[in-house]
């Protein structure tokens, strides 16, 4: 899985899942923007990554905003020349059950998780199609098969694998790859803030007894963002531990 010399946006990167990704693909070699919402927290993982000797350059833009998201990518190639791999993790979660579901609470994951995740992939593909390369890999859900309290999130998610699907189908013949990951139960801040007795029921239900950890899908991101996985395109992976067989 070496990246050496692979320049990838990754959004959401400043803590959890998007942190863990951003880090084992600059491990890997890759030159990462790492993009986030939150100043601090980018600025925080790219110093982090360098300090482990990677090259990093934090970002702050939101990616339901589309000046932002061609912001993110005017930086990478100002900065590094050249953009080789997106990975689309920034989502939020505003659960309720339908019935209780506010308008604000729906378009507000749309927004991020939904059209974010076009704003993103569009532009990637503008770009990608003229270099004739490149690697988009979305962050979808579990969730996307249906849960209760997350009509909003579920269907962001689902959305996210049709546009996945789409990409992958159209960008194909520009040696462009579009693949979706979704996580399982992943051990961040959010999910240790869960009580005891949430935790030890999901545990319950992951024949490999543990939860999943941000390197983990970290390690499935780097492989899809190699030359090793140029002939996998349009797929849906679930890291959940065998959650779902």
């Amino acid at each position: 899985m070496n990246l050496k010399g692979k320049v990838a946006i990754v959004t959401g990167a400043g803590r959890g899942l998007g942190k863990g990704i951003a880090a084992k693909l600059a491990k890997e070699g890759a030159k990462v923007i790492v993009s986030d919402i939150v100043a601090e927290n980018a600025e925080e993982c790219a110093k982090e990554i360098k300090a482990e000797g990677g090259e990093a350059t934090a970002f702050c833009g939101n990616v339901a905003k589309l000046e932002d998201v061609n912001a993110a990518f005017d930086a990478a190639v100002n900065t590094y020349g050249k953009i080789d791999i997106v990975v689309n993790n920034a989502g939020i979660n505003k659960d309720a059950m339908l019935h209780k579901m506010a308008d604000e609470q729906w378009n507000a994951v749309i927004a991020v998780n939904l059209t974010g995740t076009f704003y993103m992939t569009r532009e990637a593909a503008k770009r990608m199609r003229e270099q004739g390369s490149g690697r988009i890999i979305n962050i979808s859900s579990m969730s996307w098969m249906g849960n209760i309290g997350q009509s909003n999130y579920a269907a962001s998610k689902a959305g996210v694998i049709g546009l996945t699907k789409t990409a992958a189908r159209e960008l194909a013949k520009k040696d462009v790859t579009c693949n979706a990951i979704c996580p399982g139960f992943i051990e961040t801040d959010m999910t240790r803030g869960v009580p005891e007795k949430v935790w030890d029921l999901m545990i319950s239900k992951i024949p490999a007894g543990r939860a999943g950890s941000p390197e983990d899908v970290g390690n499935l991101v780097a492989f899809l963002a190699s030359d090793e996985a140029s002939y996998i395109n349009g797929q849906i992976i679930e890291v959940s531990g065998g959650m779902v067989l």
